[in-house]
């Protein structure tokens, strides 16, 4: 047998434990923070290139915070409140809430285009969030199929997610620097604008997690728009402490876009463009599973540990235990059946003689002879008689035994339930619409 291959470090990281010699189911993860931490040393590649489709859609969104920025900015220094600088000279004091006015005016523009703006970055997320949810189920991935299928399958959800947070912003941003106007220009109205203002701030604020939960619901559940914005509240307010967390933890590089100056706002711009996104997507995903699987899913039937190793439990009892669709079923009948009408693998059904134990055929060389010819034939006829002689040896081995056991029963099975469907197919009665939850997607 040959020597194994020593691996770099790089290369072992690139291929991931799958590909190593030394894999075993133990190694698989069996939490969510390993989950976590496997996808994100695994799948690095993966997640910038869905960082990068998601980031072009999002473009309209950071060309606006960045022209108000800059709008904001050349208010402020050119304007006759501008304290005797530049063009504002001469100072003249006469003008209060003037400032308060024109950024009113500004944030009126530019917080209404980000309503539009939102609606394409949707486009995005709803790929996006698709193939996260799928990397988390540990199901394989073509990038770019899956991406459109998400947003074939998730827009509308995350379109919901999106108007909702615009319009929630739009409007506290609108009543704050309306607050702003009514204190500097003494208006006895200020004091009642200025808790206006901060109950805002706190709805924007909740509109972030609700969002959130209206992005991850939206992934897995099929839902109605006013069921899917219910639910999301609902589990924002079941899971308040763990939802702050996991958000603060998950937009913390958009944090540094926003809040951020010199060097800080230069990472920040470099990890939302290549990596930023992802994290947000990847956590907040990972989290939620979690949540699903603790206070949804069981109770409604649903697979709960999706994409984790139970190593505690045997295979027979980690198999999902949730209702199967007509459509569903029929697709797994008809996959069963394609996989007993191809036949047994002739590699798993049967032991198979290494080719590197030493045995050679006889080479001819370029003039032979009738006796090279003969030895050829019995060299061939030995390696032949050694091939059944290794069958015969290992064809009780385990794998093989259990190999062909699995694939009898499963034939026998499909026969069966072939045989029964066509005696009797009464119609179940439809089950009871869970309180939370509609449908798995």
């Amino acid at each position: 047998m040959a020597d194994r291959e020593r691996k770099g470090l790089v290369a072992r990281w690139l291929e991931g434990k799958e590909r190593s010699e030394d894999y075993a189911r133990g190694t698989l993860p069996t939490s969510r923070w390993a989950l976590f931490w496997d996808i994100l040393k695994g799948r690095f590649g993966k997640l910038i290139l869905v960082n990068l489709m998601v980031f072009v859609t999002c473009i309209p969104i950071f060309l606006i915070i960045f022209f108000h920025t800059y709008n904001l900015a050349a208010v402020g220094a050119s304007g006759t409140f501008g304290a005797g600088l530049g063009v504002g000279y001469p100072y003249i004091p006469q003008s209060p809430g003037q400032l308060e006015w024109l950024v009113l005016q500004l944030d009126l523009f530019y917080f209404a285009l980000l309503i539009p703006a939102s609606v394409i970055a949707a486009v995005g997320v709803a790929g996006g969030m698709y193939i996260i949810r799928n990397l988390i189920w540990t199901e394989g991935i073509f990038v770019a199929n899956d991406f459109l299928r998400g947003i074939k399958r998730n827009f509308f959800s995350m379109l919901e997610g999106a108007l909702f947070f615009s319009v929630v912003l739009f409007a506290a941003t609108i009543v704050g620097d309306l607050a702003d106007v009514f204190v500097a220009t003494g208006s006895s109205a200020a004091g009642w604008m200025i808790a206006s203002k901060v109950i805002g701030y706190i709805f924007v604020a909740f509109a972030v997690l609700v969002t959130l939960w209206i992005i991850s619901l939206g992934v897995n559940y099929k839902q109605g728009p006013f069921a899917l914005l219910r639910n999301a509240i609902v589990m924002t307010v079941g899971t308040f402490p763990q939802s702050v967390f996991f958000a603060a933890l998950a937009v913390w590089p958009i944090f540094l876009v926003i809040f951020g100056s010199g060097f800080l706002l230069a990472i920040g711009l470099v990890l939302i463009v290549l990596f930023g996104l992802s994290w947000l997507m990847l956590v907040w995903m990972d989290f939620s599973q979690w949540a699903f699987d603790k206070f949804v899913n069981p109770e409604h039937g649903y697979e709960t540990g999706r994409g984790l190793y139970n190593k505690d439990k045997p295979v027979s009892e980690n198999a999902p235990q949730k209702e199967v669709s007509l459509e569903e079923s029929a697709a797994m009948r008809e996959m069963r059946r394609q996989i007993v009408a191809q036949g047994k693998s002739k590699l798993m059904c049967r032991p198979i003689k290494p080719v590197d134990d030493g045995v050679d055929i006889y080479q001819l060389p370029d003039s032979f002879s009738r006796e090279d010819l003969q030895r050829l034939r019995e060299s061939r006829t030995a390696v032949e008689e050694d091939v059944r002689a290794y069958e015969e040896e290992h064809k009780n081995d385990e794998r093989y035994v259990e190999y062909n056991r699995i694939f009898e029963e499963q034939e026998r099975a499909l026969r069966d339930e072939d045989a029964g469907g066509k005696k009797t197919k009464k119609k179940k009665k439809d089950p009871k619409r869970p309180k939370l939850l509609n449908k798995r997607k």
